[in-house]
């Protein structure tokens, strides 16, 4: 069933590490912006632990890499750097941080939205469900929906919506491309983290999946 935004006027997303946002909703976004709505991107995570071996890519370069490469994505939405919000909590422990992750996470977000978006409690990464948590169900009547990325494509969601991406397979892919950190660009370091082939097809999928989430 078809994800009803047309009411959205102030969106937020809520992303763990910078890539996520667009993984788990870069067609929302862009549908968004093409109704006119504002959305706001609220980055948890400074992404600083994907390669934590390279003497090439130390933390501090790493995680302004990995901003760039988010905003590069954004602005090809029509998103500012103006509505994009790095918190720079650190990554891969955000579970040991819940109390400020929660704290820094929902002043970011902060009231006046129709709509907040953030990762799923069942996500198999320890930091998505941190975010989850943080996020909780403390905004009122505001709109809550989740999306998963690990697994990269949670297959048959109860009570799920759905949200295409403007171009398909190919436009999703492209913006994911940009996130060369994440892709092998950085070989210095054997046990880093890079998108497989076959984790790259499925966060590019075309369609995304939401949930609402119950108050």
């Amino acid at each position: 069933m078809k994800l009803d935004i047309t009411r959205v006027r102030r969106a937020v997303i809520v992303a763990p590490h910078p890539d996520d946002e667009i993984i788990g909703a870069a067609g929302l976004m862009l549908a968004l912006k093409q109704r006119g709505a504002r959305v706001r991107v609220v980055v948890v995570s400074d992404g600083a632990a994907s390669h934590p071996g390279s003497r090439l890519w130390p933390a501090k370069r790493l995680v302004g890499a990995r901003r760039r490469e988010s905003l590069l994505a954004l602005r090809r939405l029509g998103i500012p750097a103006g509505d994009v919000r790095f918190l720079g909590l650190p990554d891969g422990a955000l579970p040991q941080h819940l109390p400020r992750c929660r704290q820094r996470v929902r002043r970011a977000v902060g009231l006046g939205q129709d709509l907040i978006v953030g990762p799923a409690e069942t996500d198999a990464h320890p930091d998505h469900r941190a975010v989850a948590m943080a996020l909780g169900r403390g905004f009122g009547a505001v709109r809550q929906l989740s999306y998963h990325v690990w697994p990269p494509r949670a297959g048959a969601i109860a009570r799920a919506r759905t949200v295409p991406m403007l171009g398909g397979h190919a436009a999703k892919r492209s913006l994911l491309r940009l996130y060369r950190t994440q892709l092998g660009a950085i070989t210095d370091d054997p046990t880093g983290f890079a998108i497989a082939r076959h984790e790259l097809a499925a966060f590019a999928h075309p369609l995304e999946t939401f949930v609402e989430v119950r108050r």
